[in-house]
């Protein structure tokens, strides 16, 4: 144990660590994983990786005590071998959500509804955990911090665990760091795919109508647009003026009425036409039209009828098929402006990219990343920070509560700003459309 982990003050010395990876996969995820692990064990101190998310953790129970190889594994050097490059996640992933019934601080210190964070923290204790190094999106770091926040209110002498957490998403849409590991190694992916959609739509004189990820924000198909070329890119940003209404919808069993903000769907639609007669004017019948998956949040409601959520209330967007959608309602517009059909096929992409073999600079930034996780816990004595990075991957630490609303203890999603340079360079390098 180095004099750096003796521990100050309310935070004693660190010996066992745990690493949990929550959510959808990401590329570079194994340099994080394994950069921190070897971190922690060049100091003496022993790793063990959580399996699945918090999945297993969750059922934890002392006549239930987890077990090494189905719960977690025990993370050493010979494990960590050539890990950095490699695919997938060590580990595993999951969506399950411990805190997802405290909505508010007043309920952590509810037993019925923090009684899965108790679980958790148990199980963690159960393995003699003294930190935990969480890594997934915001809904893992909103589970990070309620993990944290719910410990205050556990029986005196509990064990303490502090938590540090690394942002993990290709969606790229954190507050906090300027990308998230795997985010280029996503787009340069979905770019290739993109392009190769260009080659047949030229061949074919058609359209694609491409879904990619992209839940909350717009930086994934904004970037791939862009890298790949696409004739024409739309994300949840650009659902205002005239491409944004509002829907009233009443409770059947309740009387109680919601407003919401929803696509005006026939102004996008026509938006999408008259770039696809520009380019006709322009001598190309052809284009791939770039969707981010989170437009399908801004359906009209008849649309999203018997469409399940998760656990984070989350619809399954996959079961939209935003892309078909669309594709029939451009065809029908098309056609009813010209008087002509056009081949529009409407596709998504996103899954192939989650687990891509990771760019050197995503490899680079996971694996500092992964580093700074362990700089947090033994060497700045830090419980409740996220890892991030700015300039030439100079580490930084951002309390959660920076990052959570402590009222809501929601997080706050980055969205690209409109007329910023970013948004400005993806609208030049698009057909220029005039209406």
């Amino acid at each position: 144990m180095t004099a750096q982990n003796q521990g100050s003050g309310d935070q004693p010395p660190i010996r066992r660590v745990a690493i949990l990876f929550a959510g959808g996969p990401a590329p570079a995820a194994n340099a994080v994983i394994s950069t921190a692990a070897a971190s922690f064990l060049r100091q003496g101190i022993s790793v063990v990786g959580i399996l699945n998310g918090y999945s297993h953790l969750v059922e934890y129970a002392p006549d239930r005590p987890l077990v090494e190889g189905r719960d977690y594994i025990t993370i050493d050097a010979q494990r960590l071998r050539r890990t950095r490059n490699s695919r997938g996640i060590m580990i595993g992933t999951a969506r399950t959500n411990p805190g997802k019934h405290v909505n508010h601080p007043d309920d952590l210190a509810d037993s019925e509804k923090n009684a899965p964070l108790r679980t958790v923290h148990a199980a963690l204790a159960s393995l003699e955990v003294d930190a935990l190094v969480s890594i997934g999106g915001d809904d893992t770091l909103k589970s990070a911090n309620k993990f944290r926040l719910v410990q205050k209110h556990l029986d005196k002498g509990s064990r303490h665990i502090r938590v540090v957490h690394v942002p993990k998403t290709i969606d790229n849409d954190y507050l906090g760091i300027d990308f998230t590991f795997g985010y280029f190694t996503a787009v340069e992916t979905l770019a290739g795919e993109i392009r190769n959609l260009l080659a047949d739509a030229e061949a074919t004189r058609a359209y694609y109508l491409a879904e990619t990820m992209g839940r909350s924000a717009g930086w994934l198909a904004y970037g791939a647009a862009m890298a790949g070329e696409a004739s024409l890119v739309l994300s949840v940003e650009d659902v205002s003026g005239r491409f944004a209404s509002q829907e009233t919808t009443t409770d059947p069993n309740t009387g109680e009425t919601k407003t919401r903000k929803i696509m005006n769907l026939p102004e996008v639609v026509r938006h999408i036409v008259s770039a696809m007669r520009t380019r006709e004017r322009e001598g190309k019948e052809f284009g791939v039209i770039v969707l981010a998956e989170g437009l399908a949040e801004f359906l009209p409601s008849e649309y999203l009828k018997g469409i399940p959520r998760d656990d984070h209330g989350h619809i399954s967007i996959a079961q939209v098929d935003l892309g078909r959608t669309f594709s029939r309602l451009v065809s029908e517009e098309y056609k009813k402006e010209t008087g002509k059909s056009r081949k529009v096929t409407g596709l998504q992409l996103g899954y192939e990219s989650r687990c891509a073999a990771p760019h050197a600079f995503d490899v680079m930034l996971g694996s500092q990343l992964g580093v700074g996780a362990y700089r947090a816990l033994v060497e700045e004595n830090r419980d409740g920070v996220m890892i991030s990075v700015a300039g030439q991957l100079d580490l930084n630490y951002v309390d959660f509560d920076h990052l959570v609303d402590p009222k809501t203890l929601i997080t706050v999603v980055r969205f690209i700003k409109e007329k910023s340079d970013f948004h400005r360079l993806a609208r030049f390098l698009e057909t220029q459309v005039s209406e």
